[in-house]
């Protein structure tokens, strides 16, 4: 026997399973159905995506705009015919992006290529050391400088008037169409800095323009507008935070909205600038983990259904 007290057990107190709160019963299960939506359960992540569908759908029903930031990699994974459908419906109003989203956007619509091997190129130090991208952005940033453009805008309506593939460029469909995008970019961060044609007044000019446009966009969330994170773990976030407090200190109140981050990990600064602190005040928080090359097709195809010419 053991020289230690056991506690007794018939002394435990049970009650009936009827009796007991339950989580999960069968009406919330999965089941079979045309439309992905409807098959999905109405269990944790499935149902946040179907709340989070719904909060984006309604936004768009009365004219709340839906903002969506990105970083590089969405480009790279081929996603930009989708998002270029939603600014074709009307479904986005401002885009928000960092550098290497504006570089591999540009390659593909002058070059239709792009992404390189940075191991191979580190090695031998000829990593982004590429004339054609590196002295073609700079040019451009440049001129748009001394035209008191915004980077995206800048870049976006050169794409469009110079480029051979502007029908699959982000910034080039949003300057056909009027639709921001804000560019903010981390100098010393992009393969565009690597070289002596970069202008670091002219770049942080551009920016920095880019940002006071995107506080002017942020105002627009209350009350029922979306703000979406694609896969920006630290710059876009810290950016999303800041035009928010601007937005705040300078229009009053801008809350009530909804936030969501769609990323390959769970991140520090994606979930509490993006879905915790913003909607503090009032709205609502999401975080979805996954490959952007299904996760976005995913969202795209449910905020394009009961659109025009969806």
């Amino acid at each position: 026997m053991s020289r230690y007290k056991e506690t007794d057990l018939s002394r435990v107190s049970v009650k009936s399973v009827q009796d007991r709160p339950s989580k999960v019963e069968p009406g919330a299960f999965a089941r079979l159905a045309d439309d992905i939506l409807d098959s999905m359960p109405d269990i944790l992540k499935g149902a946040d995506f179907k709340e989070f569908v719904r909060l984006c759908r309604q936004a768009m029903a009365q004219g709340k705009p839906i903002i969506i930031a990105l970083g590089g990699h969405v480009i790279k994974c081929g996603l930009t015919p989708l998002l270029v459908r939603l600014m074709e419906v009307g479904a986005v109003k401002c885009f928000v992006i960092n550098g290497s989203v504006a570089i591999h956007d540009y390659e593909l619509a002058f070059f239709g290529k792009t992404s390189e091997d940075v191991s191979k190129g580190l090695a031998d130090g000829s990593f982004g050391m590429v004339y054609e991208t590196t002295h073609g952005i700079n040019s451009v940033i440049s001129q748009g400088s001394g035209e008191q453009l915004g980077f995206g805008e800048a870049l976006g309506r050169h794409i469009l008037s110079a480029a051979p593939h502007p029908e699959i460029s982000l910034l080039a469909t949003a300057y056909k169409h009027g639709i921001p995008v804000t560019a903010h970019i981390g100098l010393g961060s992009d393969i565009v800095h690597q070289t002596p044609c970069a202008d670091g007044k002219a770049i942080g000019d551009c920016s920095l323009r880019d940002f006071r446009i995107l506080c002017e966009q942020i105002k627009q969330l209350n009350k029922g507008g979306v703000y979406i994170n694609l896969g920006s773990a630290v710059l876009l976030p810290e950016v999303f935070l800041k035009s928010l407090t601007v937005a705040r200190n300078v229009y009053g109140e801008v809350k009530d909205f909804t936030t969501a981050v769609f990323d390959m990990n769970l991140h520090y600064r994606a979930m509490e600038n993006v879905v915790r602190r913003p909607v503090e005040t009032g709205g609502k928080g999401f975080y979805f983990i996954g490959h952007h090359e299904i996760m976005v097709p995913l969202l795209v195809q449910q905020l394009l259904k009961g659109t025009p010419s969806s």
